[in-house]
C-alpha cells in the first residue's frame, strides 16, 4: 500500500509540475501558449519522441539502456522507403518489413547484452554506429522523397488529420501505445518480470522468471517501437533522410528520467514518461517563444536530466531511510 501511495504521489506531483510549467510559459508568452496552433504542432511533433521514450522506459526499468535507437529508426524507415519507392512492396508490406527490421536490430542488441555479456550501454553505442554507417552506405548519404505516399490509405491511417481542428492521427497511436505499455508494465506478468529483474536479477532467476528471455524481448520491443517511430516520422514529412533520428537522444532520456523511472532499475512509470515527454516539448517551445537561440535546448535538456535523476535519487534514499 505504501508503494502504491508513493507512486501515485509522484504522479500527482509530476502532473502539478506540468501545469506549473505550462502556466509559467503561458504567462511569459501568452501569444504562443494561448493559441491552438501550438497544440496542433505538439500533436504532430511529440508522438515520435514519446513512443521512443515509452519503449526506453521498459528497458530502463529492466536496468538496461539502448543508445542505438536513433539509428534503428533510420534503418527501419530506410527499409520502408527503399521497398516502397522501388515498387518492391506495397506500403503495408513495406511497413511490415520495416517493423521486422526494427525487431531484428533489437534482437541483435539483446544477444550482445544477454548472451555475449557486453554491458548494454557499450553494446548499443557500438550498434548505434554500425547501423548508422550501414544506412549511410546503402543510401549513399542521399534522402529519399516519398511524395507519392500522400495518396496511400496507410498514409492517412498513420499520419492523417481528423476533425475540424486537423488532429494528427499520430497522437492517437501514441496514446494507444502508451495505454498498452501501461497495461503491460502494471497489469501483466511480463511487466512484473521487468520490475523483478530490474530490482534484483539473481533473485528474479531464483523465483523462476526466465531472465534471459525477458531481457531479449525487452530489447526487441524497443526495436519495434523505434522502427514504428521512424516510419511515423517518414510519413509525417513524406521523406526519408540519412540523419533521421539523431535529434531524439536527449529528448527521450530527459522524458524518461523527468517522468520518474529509476535510473537504477526496478521502478518505472509509463504515465511519468508520457507527462515527461510533454514537459520536454513545452520546454522546447518555451525556449523558442522566449526568443532564446536553439543552443539553449541542449543545455536545458542536460540540466533537466541531472536535476531529475538527483531529485528522485534523494527521494528514494529518503524513502528507504523511513522504511528502516
Amino acid at each position: 500500500m505504501r508503494v502504491f501511495l508513493h507512486n501515485h504521489r509522484k504522479q500527482a506531483l509530476l502532473s502539478l509540475a506540468l501545469l506549473m510549467l505550462w502556466g509559467v510559459f503561458a504567462a511569459a508568452s501568452p501569444g504562443t501558449f494561448t493559441n491552438l496552433r501550438i497544440y496542433r504542432s505538439f500533436l504532430s511533433t511529440l508522438p515520435v519522441p514519446l513512443i521512443l521514450a515509452l519503449g526506453m522506459t521498459l528497458l530502463v526499468t529492466l536496468g538496461e539502456m539502448d543508445l542505438s535507437f536513433p539509428s534503428v529508426t533510420a534503418v527501419s524507415a530506410y527499409v520502408f522507403a527503399f521497398l516502397y519507392i522501388h515498387g518492391y512492396a506495397s506500403s503495408p508490406v513495406a511497413l511490415g518489413a520495416a517493423l521486422a527490421a526494427g525487431v531484428f536490430m533489437g534482437w541483435c542488441n539483446g544477444l550482445l547484452v544477454v548472451l555475449v555479456g557486453v554491458p548494454s550501454i557499450i553494446a548499443t553505442i557500438g550498434t548505434q554506429f554500425l547501423w548508422r554507417g550501414l544506412v549511410l552506405l546503402l543510401a549513399d548519404g542521399l534522402a529519399i522523397p516519398l511524395g507519392s505516399l500522400r495518396g496511400e490509405p496507410l498514409h492517412f491511417l498513420l499520419a492523417g488529420r481528423i476533425g475540424e481542428w486537423g488532429i494528427p492521427l499520430q497522437a492517437f497511436w501514441a496514446v494507444v501505445i502508451a495505454l498498452f505499455l501501461a497495461f503491460l508494465l502494471n497489469r501483466h506478468p511480463f511487466g512484473d518480470a521487468l520490475l523483478f529483474i530490474g530490482d534484483n536479477r539473481k533473485t528474479a532467476a531464483m523465483m523462476g522468471i526466465p531472465v534471459r528471455r525477458v531481457r531479449i524481448i525487452a530489447f526487441m520491443l524497443m526495436g519495434l517501437l523505434a522502427a514504428l517511430a521512424g516510419v511515423l516520422a517518414t510519413f509525417e514529412l513524406n521523406n526519408w533522410w540519412p540523419t533521421q533520428g539523431e535529434g531524439y537522444m536527449l529528448m527521450v532520456f530527459a522524458a524518461v528520467f523527468v517522468g520518474g523511472t529509476s535510473a537504477y532499475g526496478g521502478e518505472g512509470t509509463i504515465y511519468g514518461s508520457f507527462i515527461g515527454a510533454i514537459m520536454i516539448g513545452i520546454i522546447e517551445a518555451g525556449i523558442v517563444s522566449a526568443g532564446l537561440v536553439g543552443f539553449w535546448t541542449r543545455f536545458i535538456h542536460g540540466l533537466v536530466i541531472i536535476l531529475s535523476v538527483s531529485v528522485y535519487a534523494f527521494l528514494e534514499r529518503r524513502k528507504k531511510g523511513d522504511e528502516e
